[in-house]
Parts: structure tokens; C-alpha cells; sequence
């Protein structure tokens, strides 16, 4: 299988980590090393960040998500210019 670019070697990565697609699995399809970078930690890492904002929320009260979601929401207004 031959990678075209970032996010297909990426998503392959994920898959060799997580135990994903046979397809995906295979030796060549790692992605090409990047100076400093271990890949496999770098998906380890994305996963682990895909499910850190569903475990924060289930953790907070309903009070504690709804300030922080009213504090994400302000901050948006004030990047597009809008003053509230």
C-alpha cells in the first residue's frame, strides 16, 4: 500500500497501535520517521486526546460544563469581534 501523504500514514500508524484494519497493519505502511518524533507515541498520543474531553466531561457537574462551555463560547465572540 503506498501512502500519499500525512494523514493516510497517520491514519495507518493508528491503526498498526490500536490494532485497526489488516490493510492498514503491514510493515510498509508505517509512516516515514520525523526527527524527534516517535510516530507511535504520536498516535498514542492523539488517541489518548480523542477521549480526554469525554472523560473530563463526565467528570464535571452539569453547573461546572455549562460555565465552561459559556467561557469557550465567549472566547469565540471575542475572536470574531463580537463584545458580550
Amino acid at each position: 500500500m503506498q501512502l500519499t501523504d500525512e494523514h493516510s500514514s497517520t491514519y495507518a500508524t493508528t491503526g498498526i497501535v490500536v490494532g485497526g484494519p489488516a490493510e492498514l497493519a503491514s510493515a510498509e505502511s508505517a509512516p516515514a520517521s520525523v526527527p524527534g518524533k516517535n510516530p507511535a507515541a504520536v498516535s498514542l498520543g492523539r488517541l489518548g486526546g480523542l477521549k480526554g474531553g469525554k472523560a473530563r466531561a463526565r467528570k464535571l457537574s452539569k453547573k461546572e460544563r455549562s460555565n465552561a462551555a459559556r467561557k469557550a463560547a465567549r472566547a469565540r465572540w471575542r475572536r470574531n469581534g463580537v463584545k458580550r
